[in-house]
């Protein structure tokens, strides 16, 4: 049975978390691709220095301020260019893929890295609905067939799928994650007894709800003895508290796009947000998606994790901060490293 990390108490009363990295890639006005993945890649290079534990990318399509589209690829650039930290999808979206291929890439990716690819899975589309019919060629699935496409993919892996093999992949121990952002995959990854992803870094209402249901549904099972749950959230560290809001601004810019129907690269921070809200409820919407941040100076990120994690009691905590710069980008994370080595 795979060890899974776990929370510390430390004996100053501190918690010391397992934390992660979630790097969708972005491309910052004025740049492309490449670049955006070259600084993923220094940024990786970095965090398994400061000790964090994985390294994962999100499947996004029809983005212009994403370079994680390709996810198996971006992973296997990344692997290559590391040596000891976990690299993995948050996720893959399985509805977009036939679970043959999936299990194909991720059985090559674990030939070529063993010991370190984790493989988490989605199903939503990762887009919108035109790209999605693109992805897949119509739109016959519409998610509740997840539960029959992660079966297929996990028959594939264990090597009980019959008369078509993934090669390579067959027998390969490759953790499995389910990830959500409600109930349905909350509950799915507690029947099936395997560790669970919430997506609160930008859909924080049901967070609590998921959890929980998670939790009452499990069942153990050869992976997994009791549950395990993930967190991702936002952070944005600075030396002080107002870089830290400015930081944010990015983000909160790409959500204001999303949410009036457009998208592009991620734009340099503002001093204020004020003069871009087109209404009250534009704010609240994009300010709400935020809610579970850390956003701030070393004191205030460490009190914000603490606040969280006696409030979620989370296995694993995950971080997402889309940061303009990318020294700024550097310098948050190792904040962060700074702040959880000292435990929170």
């Amino acid at each position: 049975m795979t060890e899974w990390p776990s929370v510390h108490r430390l004996e100053n009363g501190r918690y010391q978390l397992p934390f992660s990295i979630l790097d969708l890639v972005p491309v910052t006005a004025g740049s492309h691709a490449k670049e955006a993945l070259n600084r993923s890649l220094d940024l990786a290079r970095h965090a398994e220095a400061w000790g964090f534990h994985r390294y994962w990318f999100a499947e996004h399509h029809n983005s212009a301020g994403i370079a994680s589209s390709a996810t198996a690829v971006v992973i296997g650039h990344i692997a290559a260019g590391t040596s000891s930290i976990r690299v993995g999808s948050g996720g893959i979206m399985l509805p977009n893929h036939a679970p043959l291929i999936i299990a194909e890439q991720f059985g090559t990716l674990e030939s070529l890295f063993p010991g370190r690819v984790d493989l988490g899975l989605g199903r939503a589309p990762g887009t919108d609905q035109p790209t999605a019919r693109a992805l897949r060629r119509g739109l016959t699935s519409s998610g509740q067939d997840f539960p029959a496409l992660v079966e297929e993919l996990r028959s594939y892996l264990d090597g009980t799928s019959g008369g078509v093999q993934a090669y390579p992949g067959r027998g390969l121990a490759i953790p499995i994650w389910l990830l959500g952002s409600s109930g349905f995959s909350a509950e799915l990854a507690g029947r099936l007894g395997l560790p669970f992803a919430f997506a609160s870094h930008f859909s924080p209402e049901y967070l609590l709800p998921a959890l929980e249901l998670y939790r009452s549904s499990f069942q153990p099972s050869s992976v997994l003895e009791k549950p395990h749950a993930m967190v991702a959230i936002n952070v944005f560290a600075a030396d002080t508290d107002r870089e830290a809001e400015k930081l944010a601004t990015s983000q909160r810019m790409s959500f204001l796009r999303l949410i009036r129907g457009g998208g592009g690269p991620l734009e340099p921070p503002v001093e204020s947000m004020d003069h871009l809200w087109q209404s009250e409820h534009e704010r609240v919407v994009v300010e709400g998606q935020q809610r579970f941040s850390a956003i701030g100076s070393p004191a205030t990120i460490r009190a914000r994790l603490r606040e969280m994690q006696e409030l979620t009691q989370a296995d694993e905590w995950i971080a997402s901060g889309m940061i303009y710069d990318h020294a700024a980008r550097l310098h948050s994370y190792e904040l962060l490293a700074e702040v959880l080595k000292e435990g929170i």
